[in-house]
């Protein structure tokens, strides 16, 4: 299912096969040991552009990207506050 999901772009956010290849190894490997991780960062990533472009509130994110407490956990909350004057202070 994941695949059929990334063979064609649901939102215009969505991350392109050329940006996801050179964004990949620049994210954390998951653990050696413990438990699996069981989200896909890709739609992470696609979850985060979407809040980014749309400024949708938190609970409207669209479901195919998973729950939106996962999203907002691993974003860690900072699209929310985020703010083009802040990241140049």
């Amino acid at each position: 299912m994941a695949e059929i999901a990334r063979k064609t772009k649901r939102y215009p956010t969505d991350l392109t096969d050329e940006e996801w290849e050179r964004i990949q190894p620049l994210l954390p490997k998951p653990p050696k040991r413990g438990r699996k991780p069981t989200v896909d960062l890709r739609e992470i990533l696609n979850a985060i552009r979407y809040m980014a472009r749309s400024g949708g509130g938190w609970r409207m994110l669209p479901t195919n990207f998973g729950p939106w407490q996962t999203v907002y956990c691993i974003s860690g909350g900072h699209i929310a506050t985020y703010s083009p004057r802040s990241a140049f202070a």
